[in-house]
């Protein structure tokens, strides 16, 4: 245990002086602010809970940026160590590849904690402070919403160890994380779409569209945070979906979670047979 926290602890302090992580939490930070303030400000007149416009927005916030923010940091974080000649050194202490592992994916989610909390918790505030009455449920599908963006980042943070245990380059990691990220985040809605508008509903029910959903964390996210509560998927336009959608809340964060275990078990093997 002690040597996952070290290794932990080595990642933290190498994600603070990163630059780019900084300005990626920074970014998300006042994204999230300007949506807040400028989304709270026609609810009183049309009778929107504020705190509910601003889950719907930092959900489609949290999925452009989020993914992004984890697969910044984690992309190089086994190749990075190779190429640098770092990783024999680090080998030649008391810890075993799957620690190593280990040890990075759990600094890498501390890093992805701070950067929910500073981003998405600086957006409740900014709610509290504006003097918006919100009710108990609001705050409940707001705490979701920040619980299962960190489930969203760490499904990244593994999918980036997968490409950096096969990378042998860097660059190469890199650009194939922007090209993952593309897949998920834009180009699967996009041919998923342009598939059911081709088939007419011919052959593709909800059930096989659901399942399909479930292959894409970002999918599975926004389907758990705009129709998991009835007052947020009513003001989404989600609330026909959420009474049709079979998947349950718990099917969705099992998803989630399926996605961080099975990318970094397989990113674990990987690494375990790569020859340094």
């Amino acid at each position: 245990m002690r040597s996952l926290l070290a290794i932990a602890g080595k990642e933290l302090t190498e994600a603070v002086r990163n630059r780019w992580v900084v300005a990626a939490t920074l970014l998300l930070g006042a994204l999230a602010l300007s949506l807040t303030l400028l989304g709270s400000t026609p609810t009183g007149t049309v009778g929107v809970n504020a705190l509910d416009v601003v889950i719907v927005s930092l959900s489609s916030l949290g999925i452009l940026l989020l993914p992004l923010i984890a697969l910044l940091i984690s992309h190089d974080a086994l190749v990075g160590e190779v190429e640098r000649g770092t990783m024999l050194l680090l080998l030649a202490y008391p810890v075993t590849r799957r620690q190593i592992v280990l040890g990075k994916f759990l600094g890498h989610m501390v890093v992805l904690a701070i950067a929910t909390l500073v981003g998405f918790g600086a957006a409740g505030v900014a709610v509290v402070f504006t003097g918006a009455d919100v009710d108990r449920q609001s705050w409940e599908a707001f705490g979701a919403m920040i619980g299962s963006s960190l489930l969203l980042g760490g499904a990244f943070v593994a999918i980036g160890y997968c490409t950096s245990a096969l990378a042998r380059s860097r660059a190469a990691a890199a650009a194939v994380a922007i090209c993952l990220w593309l897949l998920f985040v834009v180009v699967y809605d996009l041919a998923l779409l342009g598939v059911l508008v081709a088939d007419q509903g011919a052959h593709i029910g909800s059930g096989v569209l659901e399942t399909v959903l479930l292959f894409n964390p970002t999918d599975a996210y926004r389907l758990l945070n705009l129709t998991g509560f009835a007052n947020v998927s009513l003001f989404s336009g989600m609330a026909g979906l959420g009474g049709t959608v079979a998947l349950g809340s718990g099917v969705l964060l099992a998803a989630l979670v399926g996605w961080i275990l099975l990318p970094l078990g397989l990113a674990t093997a990987l690494f375990a047979r790569r020859e340094l």
